[in-house]
């Protein structure tokens, strides 16, 4: 029987250990994802003042046509 027991003993003690790692890995993956939306956000403002700019570009070129 205590043979049975230290055998439980240890199974609880690696589960508890396995769920320490995949606590720390879970915190490391949230804040990967926070600093990835950030960036997102980021890239997506810069992507749309690159169309804005690209845009009114077009038009003075079409006024530039037109003029001519």
């Amino acid at each position: 029987m205590s043979d049975d027991l230290e055998n439980l003993e240890h199974k609880i003690d690696r589960l508890i250990n396995f769920c320490a790692r995949l606590q720390k890995e879970n915190e490391s993956l949230r804040g990967r994802e926070s600093s990835l939306l950030k960036e997102r956000s980021k890239l997506l403002e810069k992507n749309e003042l690159a169309r804005n700019r690209v845009e009114h570009m077009i038009v003075r070129l079409k006024g530039l046509n037109n003029e001519g």
